[in-house]
């Protein structure tokens, strides 16, 4: 292999293992830590919880790059981050939505922002430590995203928004080892992160606080209101609707005969309704802002097997087609808490054939 590659390096062990990987392979490789906190004291805030965006991840990162020996460089993506992710991540929650701040900071920082700076300095590629496959559909003629081989660390779900000119710029070495053989081929080659635990909070809310984070940045939302059933019949009086998520069922401050969870956030009557567990099952679901990988475009209703958060699995379903780039997508079997703001992902056996934004 030869050229040069530009790593996102996040200090953990992926992207170190990425880097190292890379260099095997015969690449040029210079390490790129992402500055994207929205302030210092945020900074310092992370690494009392060991963020993966804080000051401590950054000297894990050099101290991986120095062990390597590539170049190693902070860029303040700050700036970018305010107005892409962490303004979007704000606006969806006051409109009652729950969104997946991840997936928008893959689009538009990892994905768009990193690979225009790896152009800059005249990289031929970018890398992520993703576990995810990329490759290249000779009919097709299209680059295609497939799942990761580990099939409990596959991270295809949240790379669904990737274009050809993105995928055709990107490496995820990862994509072909199981978390286990990444920690091994890190503790090998003695890279300083090799047992460090995985972060799993959002990087700009390192006490995974969010309720406190949002009522900082838009108090409004956190205004009180009415817990209403199906029927209209007030319960209740909720916090704010911030703290609520579809298929909630803990916290509620009420009380009923039968269990009742939330079935709907309706931010023009910044009112929570909720009802029975049979309520937050639903077969259909409709999504704009789809973006299609595996084909150039949808002219027909398909079979797949979608998935409408990350942690869940894949069930059948099938899409079609509406006006205005929107789709709807019909599942053979009802899905469990069918959630606004978050992703669905449309597979066809392990290739993406792509994903939208869920929106009724």
């Amino acid at each position: 292999m030869s050229g040069k590659v530009v790593v996102a390096m996040s200090g953990g062990v992926d992207s170190s293992t990425t880097a190292a990987l890379l260099k095997e392979q015969g690449y040029e490789v210079i390490g790129i830590t992402m500055q994207i906190w929205p302030s210092d004291k945020l900074a310092e805030e992370a690494d009392r919880f060991g963020g993966c965006c804080s000051l401590a991840a950054v000297d894990d990162a050099r101290r991986v790059a120095f062990k390597l020996d590539i170049p190693y460089y902070v860029m303040n993506f700050r700036e970018i981050f305010a107005q892409k992710v962490i303004a979007n991540f704000c606006e969806e929650y006051t409109r009652g939505r729950t969104p997946n701040p991840c997936i928008r900071c893959n689009q538009h920082i990892k994905f768009d922002a990193l690979l225009k700076k790896a152009k800059e300095l005249n990289a031929d590629f970018i890398a992520t430590g993703h576990y995810a496959r990329i490759g290249f559909d000779k009919e097709k003629k299209r680059y295609i995203l497939k799942k990761g081989i580990d099939a409990a660390k596959d991270q295809s779900y949240v790379l669904y928004i990737m274009t050809q000119e993105q995928l055709a710029h990107t490496l995820m070495p990862l994509g072909n080892l199981t978390k286990t053989e990444a920690r091994r081929k890190a503790a090998e080659l003695g890279l300083p992160v090799a047992e460090k635990p995985e972060s799993q909070e959002i990087c700009f809310i390192p006490d995974n606080d969010y309720g406190k984070f949002l009522k900082e940045y838009i108090p409004k939302v956190a205004e009180s209101g009415p817990i209403l059933d199906s029927r209209g019949n007030l319960l209740g009086e909720h916090k704010g609707i911030i703290f609520y998520t579809i298929g909630q069922r803990k916290g509620l401050g009420i009380s009923a005969k039968e269990p009742l969870y939330v079935i709907a956030i309706d931010r023009e009557r910044n009112a929570i309704v909720v009802g029975s567990e049979e309520e937050v099952y639903g077969s259909e679901l409709i999504a704009e802002e789809v973006n299609y990988i595996s084909i150039r475009q949808l002219t027909r209703s398909i079979k797949v097997k979608a998935k409408i958060r990350y942690k869940m699995k894949e069930a059948e379903a099938v899409v079609t087609p509406l006006n205005g780039g929107k789709v709807q997508v019909k599942f053979t079997q009802p899905q469990r808490a069918i959630t606004p703001g978050q992703a669905v992902v449309f597979y066809q056996d392990d290739v993406v054939v792509g994903g939208g934004r869920i929106v009724h």
